[in-house]
C-alpha cells in the first residue's frame, strides 16, 4: 500500500520569509504580508497544514463497516472509510492512474471505491482490487490509494499528511482528559455546516482565538459566557465553576502544552471557563438544549475549550459539543466548519430541537464570516500597520509567537 511521500518544501530565498519574521514586532498583530504573500501561503501549507494533525470529524459519522466520508483539507481530498475489519482508514481522493477524484460524495456507504474515469476499483482500505485491460504483470498491489496517518482520540478523528507524523501522544492524553469526561467518544454528530470565508485562513483562527471582540461583536455569545470579560474579573466566577464540578465528582483536566512542534510532538491547550450566574450551556436562553452527556449528571456553570495543532478547536457544554475546523482554500480565501455533537442515543426533535442546538455558533459564526472579511479588506492596504495587542488577547499574541516559529 502506497504512503504519502516526504513534501518537497518550495522554499524562498532564504532571506525573504526570515526577513519578515524578523521584522515583526512583539506584542503587535501579523504584518500585512503574511496575510497576501503567495510565498508565506505556501510555507503556510507545508508547515501548518501538511505537517501537523488536523480533525478530519467524529467517528460516528462513518460508523459501521462500508460506511464513509469526505475531507477536503489545504487543496487535499481525503476519503475516510471504515473497513470490513471494523477499521477506519484514510486515503487521498485522488486515483493512481490519471488522479482523478475518485469518491465524489461527500458521505455514504459502499462496498468499494470506482474511480468514475477509467473505472479503477478500490477497496475500503484504498488497496487496488481491479484495473480494466492492464497489462500482463500489472501490479495491483503497487497502486492502491496514497494512505495517509488516522488517529481517534475519544471519537474524534485526526489525520496527517506528514510521512512522519509529531508524536500524537499529547493530543490523545489530553483529549481524554477532557473530551473524555464529556463522553465524545458515545457521541454522534447532530448537526455540521461549513462556512465559505474570502480572508486568509490565519485571520480567520486569529479571530476564534481571542475574545476581545466578543462584547462588541457578539452579543449573544456575551450574554451567556464570562469570557467577554478580562481573565481577572472572571476569576470569582470560575472559582465557583470549579467548585460545582469537583461537586458532581468530575475532573476535567487543564493542560498548556503550547509549544513549539519543534520537539516533535504536537500542541494542545486545554482551558476551561465560567458561563454567567444561572446560565447552563451555549443556547438562546442559556437553558439546556440537550440530554447530558458523559460523566455530568448535572451543570457546573463551565465551558471547555481545547486548541489542537493550530486549526482545529474543540469546545465541550455538559450538553453538546462544537468541533471548529478551518482550513485554507487559496491565499485570500477558507472554510470554517463547525461539527455539533449530541448524545449518541439523543433523538432529533424529541431529545434535542437542532434550531436551538446551532442557534448560539450560527449566528456567532456569520458575524465572525463578516468581521474577518472586513479585516481582510483592510489589510490589503499598503498603509496597514498593526497595532499593538490588548492584554484580553493573550491568546492572539501566544498564537502569532507560536506560528512564527512554525514558519521561520
Amino acid at each position: 500500500m502506497a504512503t504519502i511521500s516526504p513534501v518537497k518544501e518550495t522554499r524562498s530565498p532564504p532571506s525573504r520569509i526570515a526577513a519578515l519574521v524578523a521584522a515583526q514586532e512583539p506584542g503587535r498583530g501579523l504584518a500585512g504580508a503574511f496575510y497576501s504573500d503567495p510565498e508565506i501561503y505556501e510555507r503556510d501549507l507545508q508547515r501548518i497544514f501538511h505537517r501537523h494533525w488536523l480533525c478530519a470529524g467524529h467517528a460516528s459519522s462513518a460508523a459501521r463497516p462500508g460506511d464513509y466520508l469526505t475531507v477536503a483539507i489545504a487543496g487535499e481530498r481525503v476519503i475516510i472509510a471504515r473497513g470490513e475489519d471494523g477499521a477506519l482508514n484514510a486515503m487521498l481522493n485522488v486515483c493512481r492512474h490519471r488522479g482523478s477524484v475518485v469518491c465524489t460524495e461527500a458521505a455514504g456507504h459502499a462496498e468499494f471505491f470506482v474511480c468514475p474515469y477509467h473505472a479503477w476499483s478500490y477497496g475500503l482500505d484504498g488497496s487496488l482490487k481491479a484495473a480494466r485491460h492492464m497489462p500482463r504483470g500489472f501490479d495491483l498491489a503497487a497502486h492502491g490509494l496514497k494512505r495517509l496517518h488516522l488517529r481517534e482520540a475519544e471519537g474524534l478523528l485526526f489525520l496527517s499528511f506528514a510521512a512522519t507524523p509529531l508524536d500524537f501522544a499529547p493530543v490523545e492524553e489530553t483529549v481524554r482528559a477532557s473530551c473524555g469526561r464529556y463522553g465524545w467518544s458515545a457521541a454522534k454528530v447532530a448537526h455540521r455546516e461549513t462556512y465559505a470565508i474570502e480572508a486568509n485562513w490565519k485571520l480567520a483562527v486569529e479571530n476564534y482565538v481571542e475574545c476581545y471582540h466578543c462584547s462588541p461583536a457578539h452579543p449573544e455569545y456575551s450574554r451567556l459566557h464570562a469570557l467577554e470579560q478580562p481573565l481577572p474579573r472572571i476569576e470569582k466566577l470560575n472559582a465557583r465553576m470549579r467548585e460545582r464540578t469537583r461537586a458532581l465528582g468530575i475532573e476535567v483536566e487543564t493542560r498548556d502544552l503550547w509549544r513549539s512542534s519543534e520537539g516533535g510532538a504536537e500542541t494542545i491547550d486545554c482551558f476551561r471557563y465560567a458561563l454567567y450566574e444561572g446560565v447552563a450551556t451555549g443556547s438562546p436562553d442559556g437553558k439546556p438544549v440537550a440530554p447530558l452527556m458523559g460523566d455530568f449528571t448535572d451543570y457546573d456553570g463551565g465551558v471547555t475549550s481545547i486548541h489542537v495543532g493550530g486549526a482545529s478547536f474543540l469546545l465541550a457544554y455538559p450538553d453538546h459539543g462544537v468541533v471548529y475546523r478551518f482550513t485554507p482554500k487559496g491565499l485570500e480565501s477558507c472554510e470554517m466548519e463547525l461539527i455539533w455533537l449530541v448524545r449518541g442515543d439523543a433523538r432529533e426533535g424529541i431529545d434535542y430541537d437542532r434550531a436551538r442546538l446551532v442557534w448560539l455558533w450560527q449566528v456567532t459564526s456569520e458575524a465572525d464570516k463578516r468581521i474577518i472579511e472586513g479585516a481582510q479588506r483592510g489589510v490589503r492596504s499598503r498603509f496597514f500597520e498593526p497595532g499593538p495587542l490588548a492584554p484580553m488577547e493573550y491568546n492572539e499574541r501566544r498564537y502569532i509567537e507560536w506560528y512564527l516559529r512554525e514558519i521561520a
